[in-house]
């Protein structure tokens, strides 16, 4: 029972959220530093709010979201159609979405943000974010999971 319901690792669950813990840790203080080094205030809002500039980035972000939707569904019935053992699952369609929805807001700040570093705190992010994932899969996440 205890392998069913906990998988084959019974330290699994506590590894994965030490793991969590580490890379949250990790991404907020690159963020801290970077705000502090480039003088830039914290954003409004907690980290699901959406801070739109203007009517025209809502529509962007928008489309951008709702195309990746049908997306991840559009593979999600190709995915469940294979035989178990050809299954491959899309997961990098989410990263795509968070990384063009980042560049449209890196763009959207260039334009029309006050403090003109905050494109480059967004841009700086996505690429601190894209490289720390990048290890993290390519070192089997630190042996952790």
């Amino acid at each position: 029972m205890d392998e069913f319901m906990y998988g084959e690792e019974p330290n699994f669950l506590l590894r994965f959220i030490l793991l969590l813990a580490i890379v949250g840790f990790i991404l907020f203080l690159f963020h801290t530093i970077m705000r502090n080094w480039l003088k830039v205030e914290k954003r409004r809002g907690n980290l699901f709010s959406n801070n739109y500039f203007n009517e025209k980035h809502k529509k962007i972000d928008w489309t951008i979201r709702i195309i990746t939707i049908v997306i991840i569904l559009f593979t999600y019935v190709i995915t469940i159609m294979r035989e178990p053992m050809d299954r491959t699952y899309p997961w990098f369609i989410i990263f795509i979405l968070i990384g063009i929805s980042e560049i449209v807001r890196a763009i959207m700040e260039r334009k029309y943000a006050e403090n003109p570093n905050e494109y480059k705190l967004t841009i700086s992010q996505v690429i601190f974010t894209l490289i720390l994932f990048l290890i993290l899969f390519k070192t089997d996440f630190f042996g952790l999971i």
